[in-house]
Formats: structure tokens, C-alpha cells, sequence
């Protein structure tokens, strides 16, 4: 006999119903931190030029170089005529001067310095052109299969490009593998030869819980951003692009990331190892066996959808001893709001032995007598 049992998860009170998102960003993507759960997507795999949200990238290099000890905050690297000449946002760093590893850091986070931008990718690759090969190699290393650098700031170039989806994949990474690092992206003001610069991230000052990333315009791209915050202990990244100017790139970016930070809940299922059911059991030395899920399992939802989340406990029953403890004896499925089924595998929480060969001579008989048949 298949047994199947269905429990109604009313883990939290039931919430306001909210209105679907909409943006005018012509990409965009939000994504859930701790899970990778995809919350909004708008074109999220449409190559787009990046502009100066390519500068993580870049940081990305510097901070794995900072972390393997390749070079410090106190080095100093050399200001060619190259990166004095470049146009665009700036950190005006005098040419032939030596600049401070982590002032050049502050320089591109806070002031998106294309001038900074390529005093670190010469000090660190030789060239910008050396240290675009390798921005390449580390893209394929994250997962990033949609994008190409020709360059270290995201200067206009046709084959420069990325998308929604690989720049929240880079950012997930940023915060993940540099906490020691990562808080240069929340600092909000620099100043460097006197000239004090302010965070062009809209997020900052918005007191919604953001702490970064990056923003870029660029006339065929738009004005774009890629955004993080944290509330109540879950983190979203967003990524927007395509907008038609800065007020409108702060409207869009403070409206999805308070979506994506207000509207879902992380639920932890399974992780007290408790019982889901118990199994009846057949020519054992005990009648029952509970049941539990392999693993725990940590899921978001819909706050307004959370009363639809569903789990059902799948098996056969009865079971046949001998059982040992942690055997596979079913499935476990999460139906979820948004028409998920995730499985996970079922099993005994105990070990049940098998009954001394003349009690289960009898036990069988029983069987027999009963009309339940022998079962063997």
C-alpha cells in the first residue's frame, strides 16, 4: 500500500496581498542571496554593454589578489599617461604619481574612476589589454557565459558586453568571497587631492538596508545598477539597466530591491530532524518506524502565497524489517507556490530488527488467518 499525506504549512501569519512588479529597465533581474531563488526577470539574458557596473569585475581581481597576498592596501602603483589621459568619471590622479592600492580601491568603488580604474588593471596585469584577458578567464570560472570585457572600466567597445543574470551571478560572488573587502561598496563619500566625490548608488541613501554594489551609464546602454541590501537577515541582489536617467534608475532600483526585501520569506523546513510520520512495520521486533527528512532544506516564498506551501510524505507501507537507521524508504515533496516540486528523500529515523525466526513463523500465520496475506 502507497501511503501519501499532506500537511498545510502555517508557519506564519498570512500577509498582505501585493501587486506584481513591473520595471521600466529594458533588463533587470532580482535575485534571493541566501538561496539563489530568481524573484523577477526582464530580459536578464540580453547582452547589454555594462558601462562602469563592469568595474566589479574589476574589483573582483583586485580583492583576489588582496586576499592571496599578491599585494597589499599600502602598495602603490604608478599613474601612466594612459589612465591620466581617460575620459569619463574620474578620481584625478596626477600622472607619474604613485597612488595607494586601497586609495585607488575607494577611487573606482566611490568615485568610478576610469582613470583609477586602469592604473590598477596596469598594475596588476601589465596592460589593460592583459588584464582584459584575464577578467575573460575569471567570467568563465563564476559562471559568467554571456559576458566579454575588452576593458577594465567598461568603456564603450561593441564586444563588451554582459547581462542582468551574469552581473548578479558577480555580484553574489563579490559578497560572498570578500567579506574583508566588501564594505568599501557601502562607503558613501571620498576625497582624494582635495576633490571630495559622493557614491553615485542611489540604494545607499535610501535607508532601505543597502550596502552596494555599482552603478553605469553609458549612451547606448543606459543608465543601470547593480544593487544589494539586507533586512531581517535576508539579502537580495538586483540588476537593472536600460533606463532613461539617473532619477528614474533611483526610482527603479529602490521600488525592486524594497520588493525584493519586503515581499518573500526564508523558510527553513526539516532542519529540527523531527518525525514527519511514522511507518508500520511487518515481522519486526517493534510495530513502527518513524520517518524524517534526509536532509533540511531551506526555501523562499511569497509571503502572500505562503499558506499555499505544501509537503507530502511518499512510501510504502508497511515496511519490512530488518530496517536500519537512515534507510531510504520514501520521498519527500515541497509543492511550493510557485508550482515547484522538490524532492527529498525519506528515511527511517531508528532501526527496527528483524523478529526471532518462531515469532515470525506465527506472525506470518496471523497474516494468513486475518485475509491479510502473506506478505514476504
Amino acid at each position: 500500500m502507497i501511503r501519501i499525506f499532506f500537511f498545510l504549512c502555517l508557519l506564519f501569519p498570512s500577509a498582505v496581498f501585493a501587486s506584481n512588479i513591473e520595471t521600466k529597465a529594458k533588463q533587470a533581474i532580482i535575485i534571493d542571496y541566501n538561496t539563489g531563488t530568481i524573484l523577477f526577470e526582464k530580459n536578464a539574458d540580453a547582452r547589454m554593454p555594462t558601462s562602469s557596473m563592469s568595474k566589479v569585475m574589476t574589483m573582483y581581481l583586485v580583492f583576489e589578489a588582496l586576499k592571496k597576498g599578491n599585494i597589499s592596501l599600502d602598495d602603490t602603483f604608478l599613474v601612466s599617461e594612459k589612465a591620466w589621459r581617460k575620459g569619463g568619471s574620474k578620481m584625478f590622479v596626477p600622472v607619474g604619481k604613485q597612488v595607494k592600492v586601497e586609495d585607488l580601491i575607494r577611487g573606482v568603488i566611490i568615485q568610478s574612476g576610469n582613470d583609477a580604474t586602469i592604473v590598477l588593471a596596469e598594475g596588476l596585469g601589465g596592460d589593460e589589454d592583459s588584464f582584459a584577458a584575464a577578467l575573460n578567464i575569471k567570467a568563465k570560472e563564476l559562471g559568467m557565459n554571456n559576458s566579454h570585457f575588452m576593458n577594465a572600466s567598461g568603456w564603450p567597445d561593441p564586444d563588451h558586453y554582459s547581462t542582468a543574470r551574469d552581473l548578479a551571478i558577480l555580484a553574489a560572488a563579490m559578497i560572498k568571497n570578500f567579506p574583508d573587502y566588501y564594505g568599501y561598496y557601502a562607503e558613501k563619500e571620498f576625497t582624494y587631492s582635495k576633490i571630495s566625490q559622493a557614491n553615485r548608488n542611489p540604494l545607499l541613501y535610501a535607508n532601505i538596508g543597502a550596502d552596494g554594489l555599482k552603478t553605469g551609464h553609458t549612451k547606448n546602454g543606459g543608465y543601470g545598477l547593480i544593487g544589494t541590501g539586507v533586512k531581517d537577515g535576508r539579502r537580495v541582489i538586483i540588476v537593472i539597466n536600460g533606463l532613461a536617467s539617473k532619477a528614474e534608475r533611483k526610482q527603479q532600483s529602490i521600488k525592486l530591491l524594497q520588493w525584493g526585501l519586503n515581499g518573500f520569506r526564508n523558510i527553513s523546513l526539516f532542519d529540527d530532524g523531527a518525525d514527519l510520520d511514522k511507518a508500520e512495520v511487518y515481522f519486526g521486533t517493534r510495530d513502527f518506524v518513524g520517518l524524517r527528512a534526509k536532509t533540511s532544506l531551506n526555501i523562499i516564498v511569497p509571503k502572500l502565497l505562503e499558506r499555499d506551501l505544501k509537503i507530502e510524505v511518499k512510501y510504502k507501507s508497511p515496511l519490512k524489517a530488518p530496517i536500519s537507521k537512515g534507510q531510504e524508504v520514501g520521498t519527500v515533496i515541497i509543492h511550493t507556490p510557485k508550482g515547484e516540486a522538490i524532492k527529498v528523500p525519506l528515511i527511517t529515523s531508528n532501526s527496527v530488527k528483524e523478529m526471532p525466526w518462531f515469532a515470525k513463523i506465527i506472525a506470518k500465520a496471523r497474516l494468513l488467518t486475518t485475509g491479510q496475506g502473506y506478505l514476504d
